[in-house]
């Protein structure tokens, strides 16, 4: 199987310092602070990446077990959300919010929904972030 990587650096302390991500691929390099983390920033951080890749994973997983029994989406579109908070006085990520819009001709709302939930359970990011709160918004269009 594949293996991917991405790199980080960070220079200075936790308040004032500043730091850069960048994937493997070279598609991506951006600047990273305290402010885009825990404040509103400019800037992205790391729960925003954990978002795109588990926004990307489970619109993927989802199109392959449609797919697979005949059900061929025009569009599965994907956002997750991702809520960083404080637990036992650490922060922490609490709560990922997958809202799914997708356009599956020939399926109905019923069955297009326990597709969703597998999709939830099974994509490979899911279950890394396994020990989070995943909750599932899924609509047929």
């Amino acid at each position: 199987m594949a293996e991917r990587s991405a790199t980080a650096t960070w220079k200075g302390n936790l308040q004032d310092g500043q730091g850069s991500m960048s994937l493997g691929s070279g598609l991506y390099e951006g600047p990273f602070t305290f402010a885009s983390r825990f404040e509103s920033g400019e800037g992205t951080n790391p729960e925003e990446l954990i978002g795109a890749a588990h926004a990307g994973c489970y619109s993927m997983f989802l199109s392959g077990i449609l797919s697979k029994d005949g059900f061929t989406p025009n569009s599965i579109y994907t956002t997750a959300t991702v809520h960083l908070g404080r637990v036992d006085g650490a922060s922490a990520i609490t709560t990922i919010e997958l809202d799914v819009d997708a356009d599956v001709p020939g399926i109905d709302a019923d069955k297009f929904m326990e597709y969703a939930e597998t999709a939830k359970k099974g994509c490979p990011v899911s279950k890394a972030l396994a020990g989070v709160d995943i909750q599932l918004n899924a609509m047929l269009a």
